[in-house]
């Protein structure tokens, strides 16, 4: 087995979504090395298709890429709420809409080799529009599509978040 003991543990950064350490790893074969770990709160995302068969997608400004990229609704899990909680509050908040069915369809690590965040992927049907309740800092766009666009948006690379892409192929091979 090939495992990696921590040694020593530095806090370099201390936030709000993430934290920073520096850990010092002996290796299997007595030599050490040190790793950048990204502390990161779980987060669900859902995969939201409506009456008439078509997936519900946000589009958003992400400042990390300077760019605007279409996503599945998707949110930080609360302290003390439930992935599945989230993923409602979170189609809720971004779409407007609410789902009287869901599914845990896939939990997925985004990155693992730099960070423990934990992606809880879900599937919501049977959707009804209330209203949106867009968070303070957040300028949110909602489009549908079908399937054939879906596809069009997966060949030409308009799908670029990787959390968007497992959900969407998962929507287009079910």
């Amino acid at each position: 087995m090939n495992t990696e003991i921590t040694v020593k543990s530095e806090k370099i950064f201390e936030g709000r979504i993430i934290n920073l350490r520096v850990d010092t790893v002996e290796l299997e074969n007595q030599k050490y090395a040190k790793r950048e770990i990204v502390e990161h709160k779980n987060a669900s995302a859902i995969v939201a298709v409506n009456e008439k068969d078509e997936m519900l997608l946000i589009r958003q400004y992400r400042k990390a890429i300077e760019d605007f990229i279409y996503e599945v609704p998707a949110g930080i899990v609360n302290i003390a709420e439930e992935p599945e909680e989230c993923a409602l509050r979170e189609l809720k908040e971004e779409t407007g809409y609410e789902a009287k069915k869901i599914k845990l369809i896939y939990e997925f690590f985004t990155s693992p080799g730099f960070t423990n965040e934990k992606i809880y992927l879900y599937k919501a049907e049977d959707l009804t529009y209330t209203s949106t309740k867009f968070d303070e800092d957040e300028c949110i766009e909602t489009i549908s599509v079908n399937r054939d666009e879906a596809r069009k948006m997966l060949e030409t690379g308009r799908i670029t978040d990787s959390k968007t892409l497992v959900g969407m192929l998962h929507w287009l091979n079910s």
